[in-house]
């Protein structure tokens, strides 16, 4: 009777755990900064301040860590950033295509230019 009894506890308490994963709200980066940003002015307690919004203070602990590193990171000119290849290639290509408009367009701007009079130079 007792393992029966342990068992329904524990699945009792798996299910409330997959359904405060399934409801937990996702931060953009803006509201963990503007968090972050109200915890450092000290207008209220830490406590306080996670109490009304709604999260723990550990979370709040790793934003504001977070947070003082990259600006740590970024106020010693480490201004690298992480992109992932793809995006790399989808930049190159984007570039690519946009020279080639260019090269596509010059002679027959020159053209028009021309025949309304102008010289076809630049104007610089």
């Amino acid at each position: 009777m007792r393992q029966k009894s342990q068992a329904l506890t524990s699945e009792a308490e798996q299910t409330v755990r997959d359904i405060r994963r399934r409801t937990r709200k996702p931060y953009s980066a803006e509201e963990k900064i503007r968090i972050v940003l109200s915890g450092l002015r000290g207008e209220d307690s830490i406590a306080e301040l996670c109490r009304r919004e709604g999260i723990a203070e550990s979370l709040y602990d790793s934003w504001s860590k977070e947070f003082l590193e990259a600006g740590k990171k970024r106020l010693a000119g480490d201004t690298a950033r992480q992109a992932c290849s793809g995006a790399v290639k989808d930049l190159r290509r984007a570039m690519r295509d946009m020279k080639e408009l260019v090269a596509d367009l010059t002679p027959e701007n020159r053209l028009l230019r021309k025949s309304i009079g102008g010289d076809g130079g630049d104007d610089t």
